[in-house]
């Protein structure tokens, strides 16, 4: 039996690969909830925690300028599910592509998959976040707080 489609969102935006790779690593810019550590250096790790909700250590292990980057999620605690650490062991995906004068934006969550409890929450959240805020953020170049 295939293992379910991990959770993916994509859309295209006018700017530039470049200008969608700086909008992704201003984290801050984007997320909501405490940001600490630097998201925008190859090999750094940063921490996302929203109190009594959500907390997660991720790793940047691929940072490509304006087509790629890769967050590894080494620790986790997802407080509103029973296996608090789903997260643990999985890919944050970035793919940015030139789609003629366009550019096209690619988020996947490797291994946040539809058997996991997190798996509706968590892509509500994520398209909140990536569809929404992020794409947002890219296409306005404003701070983008989250709805909650």
């Amino acid at each position: 039996m295939n293992e379910p489609k991990n959770y993916t969102a994509t859309f295209i935006v006018n700017q530039t690969p470049e200008e969608v790779f700086a909008a992704i690593n201003h984290v801050r810019g984007w997320w909501s909830g405490e940001i600490e550590g630097d998201p925008d250096k190859p090999g750094a790790e940063f921490t996302y925690r929203v109190p009594g909700v959500h907390y997660s250590k991720q790793k940047v292990t691929e940072f490509i300028p304006g087509k790629k980057i890769v967050w590894h999620v080494s620790d986790a605690d997802l407080a509103f599910v029973k296996d608090k650490d789903e997260w643990k062991g999985t890919n944050i995906v970035f793919e940015i592509a030139k789609k003629g004068g366009k550019t096209e934006v690619r988020f996947t969550h490797v291994g946040l998959v539809p058997r996991y409890e997190c798996y509706d929450a968590c892509s509500n959240a994520w398209g909140a976040l990536v569809e929404g805020n992020l794409r947002r953020l890219i296409t306005t170049g404003k701070f983008q707080p989250s709805p909650w």
